[in-house]
Formats: C-alpha cells, sequence, structure tokens
C-alpha cells in the first residue's frame, strides 16, 4: 500500500518539536529503495540537551508516583499499540524489510512486553534483612536511577525500544531514546502510542539523528545517568568507555556468532527446519540468528542435504507480501557488508554452496534482496566462522564428536545464543555445562526469547547486565540499604 509521504519530528517534552538544524533525511523502503517512507529529523546536540532537560524535570513528579499508577500509563499504551498494530507493522516492513507476518508478530510481543511490565508496578522492589541488633528494622529498597538514555537497534525497532522503555519508566525513570536512524518513522508511531496515552510531558522523549552526534551526545550528557544500548560492538565499547569515565551505569547488547550443534543423535528433519528458520528468517538480521551449524561427521551428508532442500524452498519477495518467506536486508550499506562478508567466506577456501548473489528477480531490481546463502568445507578459523555477518548467510562445519563441537561452538568471541539437536540426555547436559552463551535451547532454534525471562549474553555479547523480566529492576534501579531503630 503506498502510503502519502510525510515530515516526522522528535517528542521533546510532550510536544512534536522540528530538528534545530531544520535538516531532514529520508527514510527509503529497502524492498523498493524508490519508496520514500518519509523525512525524519537530523537533530543535533542542542536536541538532546532539550530533551535531557525535560526529563531531569519531569524526574522529580514521575518518581513519586506510585508503581501502580506508572503501570497504568503502560497499559493504556499497550491498548493504543494493540489497535494501531497494522499500521506500525506496515511501517516498519516499509522501513527496515522485515515480512509483515514477522513485524506484525513484533508488535504484538511490544504490547505483551507493556502489558508484563504493568504488573512490576505492584511486586516487591525489596526484602527485609535479619538484623545483627534486635531492636532494628533492616531492609532494601529500590529507587529509580533518574533520566536513563536508551539507545535502540534497526533492526527490531518495535521490540528492542518497548522492552528497554517499559522497565525504565515503571521502575520511575524518564527516558530519552535515540531509536535507529534507519527505523526512526516506526520508532516515533511507538511513542505516539505513549503520548496518546496521556504519558505526563518530558517522561519519554524522542531525538531522531545520526549516532556520531545523538548517541555521543547522550552518553557524554551529565544529567544522563544511565545507558542502555543495543547494537554493534564497535559502538558498545566506545559507549562503555564514556560511562566509566563519568560513572555512569551501563548496559550492553551486543553480537553473536550463534552456533547450533547436531550430534548423531538428533531429529534431522526437525534440527534442519530450525536451522534453517534460525538463520534466514528476518534475511538473519538477528542478534541470535543462526550463524554456524556444527555437525557431528556421521550426520554431516544427510543433514547437509536436507538443509540445501530447505534453503533451496525459500520464497525471497516483497516484505509487504504476507506469503514471502525472506524478505531484503535493511538497506545499501548491508547489503554491501554482506556481499563483502560472502567474497570473503569464498577467498579463504569454504565452498559456496547455495546462493551469495543479487536475486535475480526483475520485479526485486530496486531492492536490497541477497539470495538465501549456504557455505561448507568451512573451518572455525575462517572469517564466515568468527565474524558477525547479519545476513542471509550459513556455515556448515564438520567434527568428529560433541567434544569437538563444543570447541568449535566456543571458539569465538561472542556468547549470545546456541543450540543444540540430540534426543540423548546425557548429551544435553554436557552442552549445558561447557557451551559458552547466555541464552540457551535443546532442540529448538537460536532465535527468540521469552519476555518474563532474562535475555542477553556473555563474552563480547554483553555486559552480562539482563534485559526483561525481573532481570531488567538490576540496571534501572539503585538499592537503598535502610535500617530503622526506635
Amino acid at each position: 500500500m503506498k502510503v502519502k509521504t510525510r515530515t516526522y519530528q522528535n517528542l521533546i517534552n510532550g510536544e512534536w518539536v522540528s530538528p534545530q538544524s531544520g535538516e531532514l533525511k529520508e527514510s527509503v523502503n529497502p524492498s523498493d529503495n524508490r519508496d520514500i517512507v518519509g523525512y525524519v529529523p537530523v537533530s543535533t546536540k542542542s536536541d538532546v540537551d532539550d530533551a535531557v532537560q525535560a526529563a531531569k524535570q519531569a524526574f522529580q513528579t514521575w518518581r513519586k508516583l506510585p508503581g501502580t499508577a506508572r503501570g497504568e500509563y503502560l497499559r493504556k499504551a499497550a491498548d493504543i499499540l494493540e489497535q494501531r498494530v497494522d499500521d506500525i507493522a506496515e511501517t516498519l516492513t516499509r522501513e527496515m524489510g522485515k515480512t509483515l507476518i514477522e513485524a506484525k508478530a513484533e508488535t504484538l510481543r511490544g504490547v505483551d512486553i507493556l502489558r508484563y511490565y504493568v504488573s512490576e508496578g505492584i511486586r516487591s522492589i525489596g526484602e527485609v534483612i535479619p538484623s545483627g541488633d534486635s531492636e532494628a528494622l533492616l531492609f532494601t529498597s529500590r529507587v529509580p536511577v533518574g533520566v536513563v538514555g536508551l539507545i535502540t537497534p534497526w533492526n527490531f525497532p518495535v521490540a528492542i525500544p518497548v522492552h528497554k522503555i517499559a522497565p525504565a519508566l515503571v521502575y520511575g525513570n524518564t527516558v530519552v531514546i535515540k531509536s535507529a536512524f534507519e527505523t526512526t518513522i516506526t520508532a516515533i508511531k511507538v511513542m505516539e502510542c505513549f503520548k496518546d496515552a496521556g504519558l505526563p510531558d518530558g517522561v519519554l522523549n524522542l531525538v531522531s539523528g545520526r549516532g556520531s552526534t545523538i548517541g555521543n551526545a547522550l552518553c557524554d550528557h551529565p544529567d544522563i545517568k544511565a545507558i542502555s544500548f543495543t547494537g554493534s560492538n564497535d559502538v558498545g565499547k566506545l559507549i562503555a568507555l564514556k560511562a566509566v569515565q563519568r560513572g555512569a551505569k551501563f548496559q550492553l547488547e551486543m553480537g553473536g556468532k550463534n552456533p547450533v550443534i547436531v550430534t548423531e543423535h538428533a531429529d534431522l528433519d526437525l534440527a534442519a527446519e530450525m536451522t534453517v528458520n534460525g538463520s534466514m528468517k528476518s534475511a538473519g538480521q538477528k542478534c541470535t540468528a543462526t550463524s554456524r551449524a556444527i555437525i557431528v561427521k556421521e550426520v554431516y551428508e544427510p543433514f547437509r542435504e536436507k538443509i540445501i532442500q530447505k534453503i533451496k524452498n525459500i520464497t525471497v519477495g516483497n516484505a509487504l507480501q504476507t506469503g514471502s518467506y525472506m524478505g531484503p536486508v535493511s538497506s545499501l550499506t548491508q547489503f554491501n557488508s554482506v556481499q563483502e562478508a560472502i567474497k570473503k567466506g569464498v577467498k579463504e577456501g569454504a565452498r559456496l554452496v547455495l546462493g551469495g548473489n543479487t536475486v535475480k528477480n526483475p520485479k526485486l531490481a530496486y531492492g536490497y534482496y541477497i539470495e538465501p546463502t549456504l557455505f561448507d568445507e568451512v573451518e572455525s578459523s575462517m572469517s564466515i566462522a568468527q565474524e558477525e555477518i547479519f545476513g542471509p548467510v550459513l556455515a556448515l562445519i564438520k567434527v568428529e564428536n560433541l567434544e569437538e563441537a563444543l570447541q568449535v561452538a566456543n571458539d569465538v568471541k561472542y556468547g549470545l545464543s546456541a543450540s543444540i539437536f540430540t534426543n540423548h540426555l546425557d548429551e544435553v547436559f554436557q552442552y549445558m555445562n561447557e557451551v559458552e552463551a547466555g541464552m540457551i535451547r535443546v532442540n529448538g532454534e537460536t532465535t527468540g526469547l521469552e519476555i518474563h525471562a532474562p535475555f542477553g549474553g556473555i563474552k563480547d555479547s554483553s555486559t552480562q547486565a539482563r534485559e526483561l523480566g525481573r532481570a531488567a529492576m538490576e540496571f534501572f534501579t539503585s538499592i537503598k540499604t535502610i535500617t530503622i531503630k526506635s
């Protein structure tokens, strides 16, 4: 559906305002780069200063509201988001290229996240501790940290902003968010849901712009007490340095090079289906996407043939067509990056089995479409087995046994997600104990999450400050230990 192109603005202190630079940038549909979704603000440090000042003023009132009252705003926002699911999902698809089916599912996940955190407003935020003084009451309480800065990526432009905003607000913080430049319009439509829910002015602010400007301004601002970031490792490390230098809290969720292990005791049909789903849906643009399949030699050939057949059956098409299995990658920059990774894999000696090229379909000529790509004869030391590609690329690695499979799985700097396919319980326990990942699955995709369970990685994938569930309280609050004696 062709939608009238419009100009969008920042949300600062409850008002939609133009950037002080007066500069705008077009948001382009990666399925068809002739389609301009809209024009978004290119903001400056001064816009960030205004947003932080608004959030700082609002904090004094917002923090004093009961948790139940803060949760009620989330409830209203959830209802509005649910009512607008079709419009927001279509916007997400046009901006990012995720298929419409997946975009709608992501938007509805945002609704579920908001409704989950409504209940956090009435749950315990402390504990009573036995004191060494029999006449004293010793207990803990949690208080909001203040104004928090959120920096979110383009691959989940509804779910990730919401799963940071919801706990930040319900625990009493106020927010300045910098959404990914590529998906600003989607983020703005989510912000409209909060605004229309009656959220007080200044509690939630959005500033759109380049990361080098807006991200740095948030990280450097003395009134930003905490930074929560999801994105690349290079940027995450810079944020950590800036935060440490001025004593701000920081939370980083970064890259992954997520393996599946397939043993000789696996259901190969299930393993192949879950591996292809995990690697190819959303064109592989998930931090938890399956990037490596590590297969014990006894089942390598039959598993490989099942993978080949399933990839051959993938339909690549315009993401707005609900029947499409896989849409484009998100941008020309991402398209070029994935192509370079594929060329590097070939140069290093991996065998390109399927794909690797631009999709040859005249109807898709104006989009950033890459064929689903499969490599085999991959060595663990190769770049395609070590570096995050963030595209529809899967590498097959043959190993002798489970012990070697675990060594290969752990032989990367990342530790976000992993899965094993086996019907032997002893292999499950060995894998659980030895695999180096924060999110581990058995007989399932490496992708996906439960909104009420902690999410995050280890090693270079995360600072290990978990998101989602009750774990989010650890980052968005500070503990006070209180002793009362008459």
